[in-house]
């Protein structure tokens, strides 16, 4: 697969899976007698990851360290986890953050909605 259909399949620029090869968050892609770009199966496997990992906030230093240690293969489990379990605390953090503005949010939506069908049926 060609990196033009690959941007339509993830809807990710041509230029940002140029940059995430580049910067090593993927792993370098083979290419054809052409020199162009042709993404395997595996290929495609990592991008997801690090579609998931950029939006999922991981800095691209630490995508590129997991893709190095991935790389060097088992006696690197501990270190990946390691990476993997930080993200994770990181993003637990912010959903607490999120809940607890949903939570002030509906707080308020309840507060407008009494306060509009106490003034809507005045008993």
């Amino acid at each position: 697969m060609y990196i033009k259909e690959v941007s339509k399949l993830y809807n990710i620029r041509e230029e940002t899976l140029r940059y995430y090869e580049k910067a090593g968050i993927i792993p370098k892609v083979r290419r054809n007698e052409s020199g162009i770009r042709d993404y395997s199966e595996q290929d495609l496997g990592w991008v997801e990851n690090a579609i998931c990992m950029r939006k999922a906030g991981m800095p691209v230093h630490a995508i590129a360290e997991y893709v190095e240690l991935t790389k060097q293969g088992d006696q690197t489990l501990e270190k990946r986890l390691a990476l993997l379990m930080e993200q994770r605390e990181k993003l637990i953090e912010e959903q607490e953050r999120m809940n607890t503005m949903i939570d002030r949010i509906s707080y308020k939506i309840r507060h407008f909605q009494e306060k509009i069908e106490a003034a809507n049926n005045p008993d």
